[in-house]
């Protein structure tokens, strides 16, 4: 198997093992298909290696079952791997009660909120906080206070935020950042999306 080289090696103080096992902050941005499947893709990855990992959907909604969640539950629920907790927005999240009139954007804010003491109990080593990117975009979510959280928070937390728009601040201090672009889509011949190609 090949070995990843880096280019340039920082006079940082860290040993070889200290950086590479450093917690990394991924940003999947970009107006192609397949930000979010790349995440779930790491979830995968992070199952495998016996790590919990926490999935927070922003957007897409409560109602529509994506193939993602079903095979990850499922491979969190084997007692093989780590274990995997999912959760949507616009179904009511599970550590708390709420009316069904909740805007998308209060919706938006208590979820962050979650996330933010999650990471601070270092509930789960891999965060994939799936159309995360709009609600900063959109305003909903103060990304100066996203950054930071990111920035200080603790332990082996690795995080990836999926999402078209992704503000820069985010990129700027993201570790990793990926732009799908689109080159061609079946949709632009007016074809809709299929099942098992887009959930």
């Amino acid at each position: 198997m090949p070995k990843g080289q880096p280019n340039s090696v920082p006079d940082d103080g860290l040993t070889t093992r200290q950086r590479r096992n450093r917690p990394l902050l991924a940003v999947h941005t970009g107006t192609g298909k397949g930000k979010s499947t790349a995440a779930f893709g790491l979830a995968l990855r992070a199952w495998n290696q016996g790590w919990p990992v926490g999935v927070f959907q922003f957007v897409k909604s409560a109602k529509w079952k994506v193939g993602e969640e079903r095979a990850l539950r499922v491979l969190g629920d084997s007692g093989e791997g780590g274990t995997v907790d999912w959760h949507k927005m616009g179904e009511g999240w599970s550590w708390i009660q709420r009316d069904g009139e909740m805007s998308s954007e209060e919706a938006a804010r208590e979820g962050w909120e979650q996330v933010k003491r999650d990471l601070a109990a270092e509930t789960y080593r891999l965060y994939v906080l799936d159309e995360f990117a709009y609600p900063m975009h959109w305003g909903w979510v103060d990304v100066d206070e996203v950054v930071a959280v990111m920035r200080d928070r603790p332990g082996s937390q690795h995080v990836v935020v999926t999402g078209r728009n992704a503000p820069e601040k985010l990129t700027g201090a993201a570790d990793l950042v990926t732009e799908m672009s689109k080159v061609k889509h079946p949709m632009d011949t007016g074809q809709k999306g299929q099942r098992g190609i887009e959930w």
